[in-house]
């Protein structure tokens, strides 16, 4: 049978953002696993909030023993080591893609080429920077829900690109392998992001309807400029929307 068990999708999801061992899904067919990561795509933001909690839980612990600056890293290194620097890697391939002038199937080479250019890493030390620094600029208690907060709303910005944005032809990542009628998954995934956001927007209500409001806006902006430069999406994308969308809230509640 083609059809995933009830229990897959959300496993993949944990499979897919995460290096933790699944070995439930080992039974699957791939008729299933395929249709499991199709329907897995809402399941993103309620991961985002568990990785979200295990980097504010190691913050905290780290902020017992170390200045704040340590903790903040350590939870960092962590969070790394949990993903394999999963939206690290997309946000610097999405940078040295885009960082000049390629368009088309230039641009989505560059991306698919697993060394690291100029603008990757200067664009991936300055993005990790700013979130190390609102993170630093915040009370521990509000780092807290805002680290939570903005892990599940990185992840929520991913779903809301692959329903805006198809696929391009050529892909072969996550875009092309959650490209299952996402649009059927918006519901299901705003959903599952509530438990992640409820606290920040309780907290600060005003930073995290900026940091909704501009979270949208750059959606708008990022799904014309894909159409226009590789004429859809890939998973680098929308993993550099995850990246940007968690770091517009961590700004957003650090500025209020």
């Amino acid at each position: 049978m083609g059809r995933a068990p009830w229990w897959a999708p959300p496993l993949l999801a944990v499979q897919f953002l995460t290096r933790l061992p699944v070995p439930p899904l080992a039974g699957l067919t791939p008729a299933q696993a395929g249709d499991g990561l199709a329907r897995a795509l809402a399941w993103l933001p309620l991961v985002g909030s568990l990785i979200g909690l295990s980097t504010a839980g190691v913050f905290v612990a780290a902020g017992l023993v170390w200045p704040p600056l340590i903790a903040a890293l350590l939870a960092l290194a962590v969070e790394a080591l949990l993903t394999g620097a999963f939206h690290e890697d997309a946000v610097a391939d999405f940078c040295d893609a885009f960082g000049g002038t390629a368009q088309g199937e230039e641009a989505r080479r560059i991306m698919r080429d697993s060394r690291i250019g100029s603008y990757g890493a200067l664009g991936l030390g300055l993005l990790v920077a700013l979130r190390l620094a609102a993170v630093m600029a915040l009370p521990p208690a509000m780092a807290v829900a805002a680290i939570v907060g903005a892990a599940t709303a990185g992840r929520l910005c991913a779903v809301l690109l692959a329903a805006a944005v198809p696929p391009v032809a050529s892909g072969a990542g996550m875009a092309v392998r959650m490209a299952g009628a996402p649009r059927a998954r918006l519901a299901s995934a705003l959903l599952l992001a509530l438990p992640g956001t409820i606290p920040i927007v309780v907290l600060q209500p005003w930073p995290a309807l900026a940091a909704g409001m501009a979270g949208l806006l750059f959606l708008a902006w990022l799904s014309a400029f894909l159409r226009r430069r590789i004429g859809g999406s890939t998973g680098d994308c929308l993993g550099f929307a995850a990246y940007i969308g968690q770091l517009l809230l961590l700004l957003a509640v650090a500025a209020g």
